[in-house]
């Protein structure tokens, strides 16, 4: 079987290496059956044949903010990222980007992202759409259901062409597909509760919550049972594998 491909935005290395195990539990893969590259330190280039389907982490990057106060290596991501969505929105190519992968993607297909739908660490409330339920890769999901989550910019408004998957209260676009393999969340299908208290441990300082809060997020988070995200993953693994 060819591999999937993960890209990463994760510098930090305890986050980094849960990351990579979450999604390679739970797109049902083994050691080999992923491969994680990390983007912004330096070029990287993604032959599509070479992989089953393509997977975009989150992390700490902020597509909305002005490009004058962007990293280096972020402005190279994103370099990256757009000439990569070109190739997989020619080729309909199976792409599962999440979290920054709504910003990113959306923003490419001509979306507005902005800061005006943030939602804090920790459990949201997903609703399907009747798109989502048709969809094979989310519409095995009940009609709502939990994630987790946590984020400080959102895609507000849905890029043309876009199928809107899913959606809750605070945040519009929680998911949305282009043409018949490409999709986006912005929730975290990889989280459990353990790679959420991970993630919290981790991103203390970077400004999604305040440090003195984290016992607390973990503890809410807790009260929540969260299993459906992760059945998108697998559907997401099981349909696009190929030798």
């Amino acid at each position: 079987m060819r591999p999937f491909l993960l890209l990463s935005i994760r510098t930090e290395a305890v986050a980094a290496a849960d990351e990579e195990a979450a999604f390679r539990r739970f797109l049902g893969v083994d050691h080999d059956g992923l491969v994680r590259r990390v983007l912004g330190p330096e070029r990287v280039e993604v032959h599509l044949d070479d992989w089953s389907g393509v997977v975009l982490g989150g992390g700490a990057f902020t597509c909305s903010d002005p490009e004058h106060g962007k990293a280096p290596e972020q402005r190279r991501a994103e370099d990256d990222l757009g000439r990569l969505y070109d190739d997989v929105l020619a080729a309909d190519f199976p792409f599962l980007g999440v979290c920054y992968g709504v910003g990113t993607l959306g923003r490419h297909l001509g979306g507005t992202v902005d800061r005006a739908h943030p939602e804090p660490v920790g459990p949201v409330s997903v609703r399907l759409t009747a798109a989502g339920h048709e969809d094979p890769v989310t519409g095995g999901c009940p009609a709502a259901f939990a994630a987790y989550g946590g984020h400080k910019e959102a895609l507000a408004e849905l890029p043309p062409g876009a199928e809107l998957l899913a959606t809750s209260q605070a945040c519009p676009v929680q998911a949305f597909r282009v043409g018949s393999h490409v999709l986006a969340t912005q929730f975290h299908p990889e989280l459990d509760l353990a790679g959420l208290r991970t993630r919290i441990d981790a991103y203390a300082h970077h400004g999604y919550f305040d440090p003195a809060d984290a016992a607390r997020l973990s503890a809410e988070a807790a009260a929540v049972e969260v299993t459906a995200p992760m059945d998108i993953l697998r559907r997401f693994g099981a349909r696009h594998a190929r030798d």
